[in-house]
Formats: structure tokens, sequence, C-alpha cells
């Protein structure tokens, strides 16, 4: 894995959703560990688009727990739901150029297409539709990610035209995302494996907007002992932001590092600067990881 040593700046880009657990520090710790080893910068970006889904006090709930584990943004937080205006201002775009469409089709209408968007059916227009991003058939995208290697995506049949904003109001993740990587100037996009299949939607936004297109790496996931990604998973505890060292080790070696450059770490500062010394990228696995036993005191358990 090359890394570029003068100009990186990485992310962590959580939903708040709930707490941090153990799949999502592999995530932060992850995309931290890249920066650092880049000499780079690493940005906190708070993704919260959804309010239906978000929980009262998550965000600062996590950024309090990143704060516990030594992982603090290196330039102020930014919030998606403060940049409605940059969101406007790229769909304007896309809509002026003919790239971008109003939709009146429901749910229930595209069924039977599998859920998959190729040309309006509804037979009648709502007050607020949905814009939705022009794929025409036959789109094919390719990407080299830095971890997982070539990915290719026939867009066209296996997405279809995706939505920028939905009917009832709120920003799509894939427009946001893209429009904020490039505010930020984001280089690098380090993130679990789940968000794999996004990347060919964003590479086509970010190429109809004129944008730049950052370096992908794609962490592998953790999950639980019957296969299910961790955050899906009941073993989805909460990481203990009060003793922070057991969640880090497991973390250190579920990104394929050496167990044993940690021995004599006794503080958070002191696995952090290890981290940094021992870090090497090239271990980084890209297949899902098992995740290991935590003892009691590293995760607060659910009642």
């Amino acid at each position: 894995m090359s890394l570029d040593q003068t100009s990186y700046r990485g992310r962590f880009a959580p939903s708040p959703t709930g707490p941090l657990h153990l799949g999502s520090l592999l995530t932060a710790w992850g995309s931290w560990l890249l920066a650092r080893k880049a000499g780079g910068r690493w940005l906190v970006r708070i993704e919260d688009l959804d309010p239906p889904r978000e929980v009262p006090g998550a965000a600062g709930l996590q950024l309090r727990t990143l704060a516990a584990f030594g992982l603090a943004s290196d330039e102020p937080v930014v919030r998606q739901s403060e940049r409605g205006p940059l969101y406007q201002a790229a769909l304007d775009r896309l809509l002026d150029r003919g790239d971008a469409f109003h939709c009146h089709c429901s749910r229930r209408t595209l069924a039977a297409n599998g859920g998959v968007h190729h040309q309006c059916v509804a037979a009648h227009a709502i007050d607020h539709p949905s814009v939705r991003f022009r794929v025409p058939p036959r789109t094919r995208l390719e990407f080299d990610d830095l971890i997982q290697g070539p990915v290719h995506q026939d867009v066209g049949s296996e997405v279809g035209d995706f939505v920028l904003r939905r009917a009832d109001g709120p920003w799509a993740y894939q427009l946001a995302v893209v429009v904020d990587d490039a505010a930020q100037g984001i280089t690098d996009v380090v993130r679990g494996a789940d968000l794999l299949v996004s990347t060919p939607r964003q590479i086509l936004l970010q190429r109809a907007l004129g944008l730049s297109t950052p370096r992908h790496a794609h962490l592998p996931l953790l999950l639980d002992a019957d296969g299910r990604k961790l955050s899906k998973s009941l073993a989805c505890a909460p990481v203990d932001a009060s003793d922070p060292l057991p969640a880090l080790r497991v973390v250190w070696a579920a990104l394929g590092q050496d167990p044993s450059a940690h021995a004599g770490a006794a503080s958070v500062a002191a696995m952090l600067s290890m981290a940094q010394r021992e870090f090497d990228p090239s271990r980084i696995p890209g297949q899902p990881v098992a995740m290991p036993s935590l003892p009691d005191t590293s995760v607060t358990r659910r009642p």
C-alpha cells in the first residue's frame, strides 16, 4: 500500500445512531493509523442526515469515546446536518446538466424490478418527488482499492438510477459524502468494507460534478461467532471508554498487526505511540475478521 507522505487527508465519519462498538473503533483507529503513517491529517465528520434513526446524545458520546481512546480530530468536527446549502448547490448543478431528475416512483412501484430504477413507472405525480442520479444502461465502473484490490460493478444493472434526495426530504448519503469529501479536501477514504458497494456510485457523482476521486481503502469487517457483521449482532456492545486498552489490543490484532508489538504499553498514550511506530499497512487483511473474546472489563455489557 502506497501512502502520500505530504498531503494525505483522511476522515472518520460515524452516524449518530448509537455508541461506538468494536467495529466502529476498528474503522476509527484504522483510518487514524493510515493518516498518521502518511504524516497527514485525520478529520471527524458526524453524518447526521437521517433524524429518525439518530439516538439523542449519540454524537456527543461518540466524540467523548474517541477522545478517551486518544483519537481527536485534527480540525473542527463537521456535522452534515449543517451543510444543506452545499448539497443543494451540487444537486442544482446535476439537475441543470440533466444528470439528475425528479422521480415520482415509490418503492412499491419499483418492486417488480427488485427496487432498481431504470425508468419512471409511476402512474401519478406526487407533491414531493425524490431526486435521482441518472445511470445509463451498461454503465460499468472499476477501481483499485488499497486493501480489497480491483473492484468491478455494473452500476447500470445492479444499482440503476440512485437517490440523491429522498421524497420525504433528507439528503441521501451518496451525495452528501461526495460533497463533503471534496469540500474537506479528503484524499483517502478509509472505511468499512460494507461500504465498498457504494463507492462506484460516489465515483460517478464525482465525475459528474467535476470533482477529484480520492484513494479508497476498505477495512475488514468484524464478525461475531455466527458470522454476522458486528453492528447487526447481539455481540455489538459499546466499547468501554473508561478502560480503552483491551479494545485497542483487540482492534490492533484485527488489523493484522503484530500483537507482541504492544507489550509493555500500559497507557493509551503509550499504545498510540507504539502503534505509530509499528503499524504496517500491508498486513491489513482484506477478508472479514472473527471478533476475538474480550475480557468483561473491556466493554460495557448490555442488560
